[in-house]
């Protein structure tokens, strides 16, 4: 086999060169081209010439913006090393239609890895969906206990202050006999 089993990428690895872009997720072309042991100007080559196999879905041009921002948040990112050009992020679907421009052992290696990747990445944001669904439930648990709780302290205070003070007085109970009648008894 290719160099890429011995090497073995994990898909944490790969997870940490997927960046969200319009929505997106995506790898970038330089991160592919070091994943494929290739130059970064061969593989844009390669799509350029099968540029029909890499509709908008599939590829993205990132603009000056995206990439500024980008290389602010890639501390590795060193002056003169890097392409002058924008450089392309390519989707899931575009990662897998690179295997068929790209025609090593290597790069199917490295697709399987990706895809991989890209699958595991999906299963830790159903997880975190999943999380965060369970938190607002919770939330929501938690403030109608709290408001039967506050009613129930106030209650509570209630009785409490009552307690504190000497009962009403209390109305007797029976037949009340006027004076004027008992003195005839």
């Amino acid at each position: 086999m290719g160099k890429i089993e011995k090497k073995s990428i994990i898909p944490e690895e790969i997870i940490r060169k997927i960046y969200l872009i319009r929505g997106e997720k995506v790898i970038l072309d330089e991160d592919l081209a070091t994943l494929y042991g290739v130059e970064v100007k061969r593989l844009k080559e390669a799509v350029r010439r099968n540029r029909n196999r890499f509709p908008a879905d599939f590829l993205l041009e990132l603009t000056w913006e995206e990439f500024h921002s980008l290389r602010s948040q890639i501390a590795s990112l060193k002056r003169g090393q890097h392409s002058k050009f924008l450089p392309f992020g390519f989707t899931e679907q575009g990662v897998a239609m690179l295997s068929s421009v790209l025609h090593s052992e290597t790069a199917i290696l490295v697709n399987i890895a990706i895809m991989r990747a890209f699958v595991h990445f999906r299963r830790i944001l159903e997880v975190n969906t999943v999380l965060a669904r369970k938190i607002d439930e919770l939330e929501k648990n938690v403030t109608s206990h709290d408001e039967k709780l506050i009613l129930i302290f106030k209650v509570l205070k209630q009785l409490i202050g009552k307690q504190g003070e000497s009962p009403p007085p209390r109305r007797k109970i029976g037949y009340k006999i006027e004076k004027d009648l008992q003195s005839d008894l």
